[in-house]
């Protein structure tokens, strides 16, 4: 049953995908026992009480919330009240990034963590390197965040799959862990089902999304990704997979393309998955 989903089985009224951005409250769709939210990267065309309406609209609610929507540049008194912003929308704030963490030395990367900690971000997905992660660590226990490091696919010398980010972590402090980009994982070559399995407590964040062809090799933007549920991701076996290992994090989506207009496709994304887990849930 839960193969046969497709996009087709979910009809979208152009008076919805019209709709303008008022604030809706936050739902939960029936049958739905993993949170799914959004990281705002997805919206980042977009200022921030627009974005949250937007969020809204969506009905999820929670997000990772991208710099373009809480400026790192930013006094520590502009960066709380831009943080109080979502709280007032009733939206839950699960951490901030993707966040680079470049710099060599704990003074430089301090300032990621004052940021954070001004933001009230419990954690921060991240991309460190294999030569400041013990600064990083140690960061992270003096500040009480947790480190998601996202994996970023073939192109990232330092962590290109969930299993390189695990390997760095495993005899780390258990506020280092992951945030796993499954589409980027499957243009690695590796499975993200697997890789679910082997993460246990370590997988902090999931970030979703669809890929036309699972090698990132379809012509179109940010490696021919799509809506999901139209490309070749295994949502359904993802899903099981999590609900399999307990997974208490959030799947939040991270829509790449579209960037002037993704709304349509954010929406018809959370529809095919919300239907994938209500098929889980009845199977």
């Amino acid at each position: 049953m839960i193969a046969a989903m497709n996009r087709r089985n979910f009809f979208f009224s152009s008076a919805a995908l019209a709709a303008p951005f008022a604030a809706r409250p936050a739902v939960a769709a029936a049958g739905d026992d993993l949170k799914l939210g959004v990281a705002t990267y997805s919206l980042r065309q977009f200022q921030r009480d627009l974005c949250i309406r937007m969020v809204q609209q969506l009905g999820v609610e929670y997000v990772d919330v991208k710099e373009f929507h809480l400026p790192q540049s930013e006094t520590a008194k502009a960066t709380e009240a831009g943080r109080k912003a979502f709280d007032k929308a009733g939206l839950k704030v699960i951490g901030g990034g993707n966040v680079s963490l470049p710099e060599p030395d704990e003074a430089g990367l301090r300032k990621h963590f004052e940021y954070a900690k001004a933001a009230g971000f419990p954690m921060i997905i991240s991309a460190p390197n294999q030569e400041n992660l013990g600064i990083v660590e140690k960061l992270a226990k003096e500040f009480d965040i947790r480190i998601a490091i996202h994996n970023h696919g073939p192109e990232d010398k330092h962590f290109p799959t969930p299993q390189s980010v695990l390997e760095a972590v495993k005899n780390m402090d258990s506020r280092m862990g992951l945030c796993m980009d499954i589409g980027h994982t499957t243009r690695a070559g590796k499975d993200p089902v697997e890789a679910i399995a082997l993460a246990g407590p370590r997988l902090f964040e999931l970030h979703m999304k669809d890929l036309k062809d699972l090698m990132g090799k379809a012509p179109g933007g940010s490696f021919g990704q799509c809506p999901v549920g139209e490309g070749a991701m295994p949502i359904a076996a993802i899903f099981r997979q999590l609900k399999k290992v307990n997974y208490q994090g959030v799947c939040s989506l991270e829509y790449e393309i579209d960037a002037d207009n993704p709304m349509p496709g954010m929406m018809k994304s959370f529809a095919y998955m919300r239907g994938v887990l209500a098929g889980l849930k009845s199977a």
